[in-house]
């Protein structure tokens, strides 16, 4: 007997970046801080006891949701804690878009998005992306159109690494009818000149919700912590009723707490992944590769230009393969408009020299 729901039955699940056993691969395939988290994280880690597990820890992780609500410059309504930002997605599916109704993304964007919307059983409207990346000026018409309840925009994008500036987020927000998920996931690698802040979008209009979270920036991915920014009244049926009771643990709100105060030390790791990713994009430049500029902490780069499309594929396919048989993961993506392509998370210097360096030798040998 098959007992599971047909449309669970017939749906794909999500495709994790690969995670490899042995700690001496050079792991760039699924965007992690190369550098660890910061000294304060690891002393309330080691001042925390086993006995601090025996009770339930605060329902709503309200000392978390103090802190990070003073970092943005927020009330402590506007911020709701989850247990990383994969479930902050499915809260807002489940919350705002029902069975048989639809929800919005640009096209390629992160994977998950259709697989959470598969759960849920309703259905997905894509819309393309523009060819330098960027949405449509109509996004939000089509959004409409469509009758999506429900949209999400991830920026800095995956996985081109493209911004879209403040502005075109207010005017997507004020033209969309649902509600706009804006999945900042990578926006602690934004360049500072850019002084990049949607914050103040969230009390301009009551449809737009923040996703932030402490995998990348904060270098917790192993810890699952992410939060929303965003209205109260949005908040409110997420935190009191779609929201699993006790979401995130005690040891979780004890370090995500210490990340958020200690973020000024967390920002020294951002500053060397910008750094890095400017070196990256130019060298890679120099190899043939041609990189779309990036505010994230990888690079999206469609290898030097073969006879063909089918040349080029091939090819992206091949260096894949071979970093790998090196011990070097990065992630190749088997979809329309990325088969060509290699995403490459930013590492720390040895580690992308390493990766230059393999991908040099692979090219000059392919030229003989």
């Amino acid at each position: 007997m098959n007992y599971e729901r047909p449309g669970i039955r017939r749906m794909e699940g999500y495709t994790f970046g690969e995670q490899p056993a042995q700690t001496q691969v050079i792991k760039l395939n699924t965007n992690e801080n190369p550098y660890p988290a910061t000294a304060a994280v690891a002393s309330v880690l080691s001042a925390l006891k086993v006995e601090d597990l025996r009770r339930y820890p605060q329902p709503y992780a309200n000392g978390f949701r103090d802190v990070a609500a003073q970092f943005h410059g927020v009330g402590r309504d506007n911020i709701m804690a989850t247990n990383g930002g994969d479930e902050l997605l499915r809260l807002a599916i489940t919350t705002f878009v029902d069975a048989g109704q639809i929800l919005g993304m640009a096209e390629p964007s992160y994977s998950l998005y259709p697989v959470l919307a598969a759960v849920q059983g309703c259905k997905v409207a894509r819309i393309p992306l523009k060819d330098d990346w960027s949405l449509p000026q109509d996004f939000a018409a089509r959004l409409n159109a469509e009758g999506a309840k429900l949209a999400f925009v991830v920026n800095p994008h995956a996985p081109s690494g493209k911004i879209m500036p403040v502005a075109q987020l207010r005017q997507l927000a004020a033209e969309f009818k649902g509600v706009l998920v804006i999945d900042e996931a990578y926006a602690d690698f934004v360049d500072s000149e850019l002084a990049y802040n949607a914050v103040p979008l969230i009390h301009e209009f009551d449809n737009v919700m923040l996703l932030r979270t402490l995998s990348k920036g904060y270098s917790l991915a192993g810890l699952r912590f992410a939060y929303a920014i965003a209205p109260a009244s949005l908040l409110e049926p997420m935190l009191y009723k779609t929201r699993d009771s006790y979401n995130t643990d005690f040891l979780s709100q004890q370090l995500a707490q210490a990340a958020i105060e200690s973020s000024d030390q967390a920002a020294s790791s951002w500053a060397l992944v910008r750094s890095e990713r400017v070196r990256l994009t130019q060298v890679l430049g120099e190899l043939g590769f041609a990189v779309v500029p990036s505010q994230s902490n990888f690079v999206l780069a469609s290898v030097p230009a073969q006879t063909t499309a089918a040349d080029n594929d091939q090819l992206a396919l091949s260096l894949y393969r071979q970093l790998k048989d090196d011990g070097i993961l990065v992630r190749y993506f088997d979809q329309a408009r990325l088969r060509d392509k290699l995403r490459i998370t930013v590492g720390t210097e040895a580690q992308n020299n390493r990766l230059l360096d393999c991908l040099a030798q692979y090219l000059q040998t392919q030229k003989r």
